[in-house]
C-alpha cells in the first residue's frame, strides 16, 4: 500500500518535511560510495535549511510538554497501563531535554567549521563542489568509506535530538487516527470535518495496483480528493472517473 500525508498546517508541513529529510539522510549514509555521500552531506543541509525557522524550537518543545501534560493526565486511570505511561512520558522527556539543551537553531554548531560553511556555500550551486571549485572537498571524497561515514555522522550527531523529536511527535499524531474506508465516485470525494476538533494530519492508504494518484486539498472545514491516473509514456496525470476505494485517517 501507498501512504500519502496531507498536512492541515505549516508546522505539521515542516515535520513531515524533516522525517522525510531525515530518512534520505540515514539511507545515504549507511551506503559506501562518495557520490551517496556526497548527497548526504547535501541532505544534512537541507535540514539545516529548513530547521532554521526561528520559532522551530519553540513549537516542538511546547507539543512536546503539550503530550506530556496529557498523558500525565490519565495517571490513575485502571484502563492505561502504567508502565506504558511511564514509557511514552519518559520518551518525551527525553527528547524534549535533548532539544532544549541544544544552543541556537539546528545545526548552529556546524557555523564554528569553515570547511564545512565553504562546502555549504558552493553545495547549492549547479557543478559548484567540482575539484576545480573545492579541492579540499574533492580530496575529502577519496578517503575511506569508515572515514567519510564518521565524519558526515559528527557533523549530523547535532541534529539527532531534532530527528527525535520528529519522530516522536509524528508517531503520537498518527496514532491518533482511526481508519475507515471511504468511496471516491466517479474519482471525487469529499468529507465535512467535525466541528469542535481540530486536525492537523490527512493520510490516505491506496493500493498501488489500482494505479491512482490522490490531489487532496484541504482546510478546517472540508477535505477533498481528487483522484488522478497516469496516461501515456509522458505519465501526464488526467482525471479519473471511475470509483474507487481507499483508506482515510484523520489525525489530531
Amino acid at each position: 500500500m501507498i501512504v500519502y500525508e496531507y498536512p492541515f498546517n505549516e508546522r505539521a508541513r515542516t515535520y513531515l518535511r524533516l522525517e522525510h529529510l531525515f530518512e534520505r539522510l540515514g539511507i545515504l549514509l549507511a551506503r559506501e560510495s562518495a557520490l551517496d555521500h556526497h548527497f548526504a552531506f547535501a541532505t544534512v543541509f537541507e535540514i539545516i535549511e529548513v530547521g532554521s525557522r526561528s520559532d522551530l524550537k519553540s513549537d516542538i518543545l511546547k507539543d512536546l510538554e503539550k503530550h506530556k501534560q496529557q498523558f500525565n493526565a490519565y495517571r490513575g486511570n485502571p484502563a492505561i497501563a502504567e508502565s506504558a505511561l511511564d514509557e511514552v512520558i519518559g520518551q518525551l522527556e527525553h527528547a524534549f531535554a535533548g532539544l532544549n539543551g541544544q544552543s541556537g537553531k539546528a545545526g548552529n554548531a556546524l557555523n564554528d567549521n569553515e570547511w564545512v560553511v565553504s562546502v555549504r556555500s558552493r553545495i547549492g550551486i549547479p557543478a559548484g563542489t567540482c575539484e576545480f571549485d573545492l579541492p579540499a572537498y574533492y580530496h575529502w571524497q577519496h578517503h575511506s568509506v569508515d572515514k567519510r561515514r564518521t565524519d558526515l555522522t559528527r557533523w549530523a550527531s547535532t541534529l539527532w535530538p531534532l530527528a527525535q523529536c520528529i519522530n516522536l511527535l509524528l508517531k503520537l499524531m498518527r496514532d491518533t487516527g482511526t481508519p475507515q474506508k471511504v468511496m471516491a465516485t466517479a474519482g471525487q470525494y469529499q468529507q465535512t470535518l467535525p466541528q469542535g476538533r481540530s486536525f492537523q494530519l490527512m493520510r490516505l492508504r491506496i493500493d498501488p495496483s489500482r494505479g491512482i494518484i490522490p490531489e487532496i486539498s484541504g482546510n478546517r472545514l472540508m477535505v477533498s480528493v481528487r483522484l488522478l491516473r497516469e496516461v501515456g509514456e509522458d505519465k501526464l496525470p488526467m482525471v479519473s472517473n471511475e470509483d474507487a476505494s481507499f483508506e482515510l485517517t484523520l489525525c489530531s
